[in-house]
């Protein structure tokens, strides 16, 4: 089963971060080790994990036996935003935004 988070509000290269922590492990072991990251992404990312959890149970999968079998984190749209610099110039703030993909898959 699958679960997505689209547009959060954070830079792909950070949460890619979290991802790599989680990538293949059980659920609850994943789930586990989110607890105690210090990283702003690691709760939206639990978030998403335990959706995907629900979508396979609600497809009839046990829940014990999934594991995390995809995640990818995906470059979202990305806002423009501008900083006034000397001489009456401007420099370009891109604020980037994440999509999340998480996928399980079952042993």
């Amino acid at each position: 089963m699958k679960a997505v988070l689209k547009n959060y509000r954070q830079s792909p290269r950070k949460v890619r971060l979290i991802a790599d922590l989680v990538r293949g492990k059980k659920v609850n072991d994943a789930l586990t080790t989110l607890q105690f990251v210090e990283k702003r992404a690691s709760e939206p990312f639990a978030k998403v994990i335990r959706s995907a959890q629900a979508n396979a149970v609600q497809a009839g999968e046990s829940a014990d036996k999934l594991f995390i079998k995809m995640v990818a984190v995906n470059k979202g749209t990305i806002l423009k935003r501008f900083r006034a610099r000397a001489r009456g110039s401007a420099s370009r703030i891109n604020k980037r935004n994440s999509h999340i993909t998480v996928e399980l898959g079952t042993k």
